[in-house]
């Protein structure tokens, strides 16, 4: 029995509020049972040294978690040492992010999705991928407004997902209590229309099979399948100022 009930394949309640906060071009409050992490997309005119003279643009993510998202404080980073952790989970994001989108289409331009975390209770980093990418549509849709983008800069959307081994069983979604004690960890980010963009984990305890790693990619599948029409959902309804 899960620590809330859940089936091995049932996902935690997720939601998107949209326009959470009002200054960003894009910004939703992505939730996944008790995990919350604020999503904001805004744009700089400029891009990196790299991609001067390139007729490209570009898309960057940052990722913190907020001093009062855990149990005990966590510090903010001061001193120059940045989070090791914060900065893998960031470039994480904007992998994902930048598979969904054409940089062509925005040229000149760079993207910057800040993903805070609120309040934490496992899979942070999916949550924070599943809520920025609904936050990236409404600030094309500001961008297309303002004459910021050329053409279909959307090339598919992307959504992401925690699957893992606990007492040998197969589950989505791992709340943190399950992902403290999982055999194996694995983070899944994929298309809608299914080819992968990333696969990261590895046990924690001994090793697993071929066959347990394809059965994890099922179900990592199928759990997406219901992120995509959740995220469709949350934006085929008008902005909440619109209402």
């Amino acid at each position: 029995m899960r620590p809330d009930g859940r089936q091995s394949n049932e996902l935690r309640k997720l939601g998107f509020q949209r326009r959470f906060t009002d200054a960003p071009l894009g910004s939703v409050l992505s939730v996944a049972g008790r995990t919350k992490v604020l999503c904001t997309v805004t744009v700089e005119e400029t891009v990196p040294p790299f991609l001067l003279n390139t007729n490209q643009g570009w898309l960057t993510a940052e990722y913190a978690m907020l001093p009062g998202s855990t149990g005990g404080r966590k510090p903010r980073e001061r001193g120059g040492r940045p989070d090791a952790r914060a900065l893998e989970i960031g470039r994480l994001i904007g992998r994902s992010l930048r598979a969904a989108v054409d940089p062509t289409r925005f040229p000149g331009r760079t993207i910057c999705v800040d993903c805070d975390v609120v309040q934490a209770d496992g899979g942070t980093r999916t949550t924070a991928i599943n809520g920025a990418m609904v936050a990236l549509i409404d600030a094309f849709r500001v961008m297309e407004q303002r004459g910021w983008v050329r053409g279909k800069a959307l090339a598919t959307p992307v959504g992401a997902m925690s699957v893992g081994i606990l007492r040998g069983e197969v589950l989505v979604d791992l709340c943190y209590e399950e992902d403290s004690r999982a055999e194996v960890d694995l983070n899944v980010v994929l298309t809608a229309d299914g080819r992968f963009v990333e696969v990261q984990g590895g046990a924690e305890r001994g090793a697993f099979s071929a066959a347990q790693l394809e059965a994890m990619l099922a179900a990592a599948r199928g759990a997406l399948d219901e992120v995509f029409a959740l995220q469709q959902k949350a934006l085929a309804g008008p902005l909440p100022a619109d209402e």
